[in-house]
C-alpha cells in the first residue's frame, strides 16, 4: 500500500465496479469473444489476438468506445455492442457473478464514515442494472452512473465530476476515485481527486496503476475504508 497522505475531508468515494468491487473471473473476455463470432472474426486468428490484446488494455473504458476503436463503423461497433451485452447478460443471468470479497461491507462501512458512495462503469445502463439487481445492490450506494449518463466513459473524468455535480459535493479535493485499471486512475487524477486508489483485485497491476497516477495501491477494496480513517 502507498504511503501517500490522505485528506482527511473525503466526502464522496467513486467505487468502479467490475474488478474492483465485483469479481469479473474473465466474464468480459467470454462476452467479447461473443462479439467477435457476431463480426466474423475468427476466434484464435492474428486479428482476434489483437482485438483481444486491445480489449484487456482497455480495460475499464467505455465498451461502445472500445467497440468504436475495433470495427471503425458506428454499424458494426452497434452489432458487436449487443452482441457483447447480450452474451454478458446470459452470464449474469447464469449466476456468473459476485461481489469481491468485503466490497460490500467497505461500501457500507465508507456510508457509515458518513461519506457518499457512487458507482460507476464502463457498460451500458441495462448492463449495470443487471449487475445491480443480480447482487441485490440496488440501494447499496448512493447513486449509479454509467458512461450515458456523464457524458463520456473513463478514462476523461466525466464520470467522477458528475457524481461530484449530483452528489453536490463541494470540491473535487473532497473526492476519492477507486478501481482497477490505469482507465480508473486517469479519471480520477483528471478529476482532481485528492485519493486515487488502484486495487489489485481486477486487470492492471501495481505498475500500471502507478503510471497512471494511483496516489494508493491497495490489495483490495476492502482496505479503502481504513485508509481514509487515518
Amino acid at each position: 500500500m502507498s504511503t501517500s497522505a490522505v485528506n482527511t475531508d473525503i466526502r464522496l468515494v467513486v467505487l468502479d465496479m467490475a474488478g474492483t468491487t465485483v469479481a469479473d473471473d474473465g466474464l468480459v473476455e467470454r462476452a467479447f469473444q461473443a462479439a467477435s463470432d457476431a463480426l466474423g472474426v475468427e476466434a484464435g486468428s492474428p486479428e482476434h489476438q489483437r482485438m483481444l490484446e486491445h480489449v484487456r488494455a482497455t480495460m475499464g473504458e467505455s465498451k461502445i468506445s472500445v467497440f468504436r476503436h475495433l470495427f471503425g463503423a458506428e454499424e458494426r461497433a452497434q452489432q458487436a455492442n449487443v452482441a457483447f451485452e447480450a452474451a454478458y447478460h446470459d452470464l449474469v443471468d447464469a449466476g456468473h457473478c459476485e461481489a469481491l470479497p468485503g466490497a460490500a461491507e467497505a461500501i457500507a462501512e465508507l456510508r457509515a464514515q458518513g461519506r457518499k458512495v457512487v458507482l460507476t462503469t464502463g457498460f451500458s445502463r441495462s448492463t449495470q442494472d443487471q449487475i445491480l439487481k443480480a447482487l441485490g445492490w440496488q440501494e447499496i450506494a448512493d447513486l449509479t452512473l454509467c458512461p450515458a449518463d456523464a457524458g463520456r466513459g473513463r478514462p476523461y473524468p466525466d464520470l467522477a465530476l458528475t457524481a461530484l455535480l449530483r452528489t453536490e459535493t463541494d470540491s473535487v479535493r473532497q473526492m476519492a476515485v477507486a478501481g482497477d485499471t490505469g482507465y480508473d486512475m486517469l479519471t480520477g487524477v483528471r478529476a482532481g481527486a485528492a485519493v486515487v486508489a488502484g486495487v489489485l483485485t481486477g486487470a492492471h497491476d501495481a505498475e500500471r496503476l502507478r503510471a497512471d497516477g494511483a496516489t494508493h495501491v491497495l490489495a483490495s477494496i476492502a482496505e479503502l475504508p481504513a485508509v481514509l480513517a487515518q
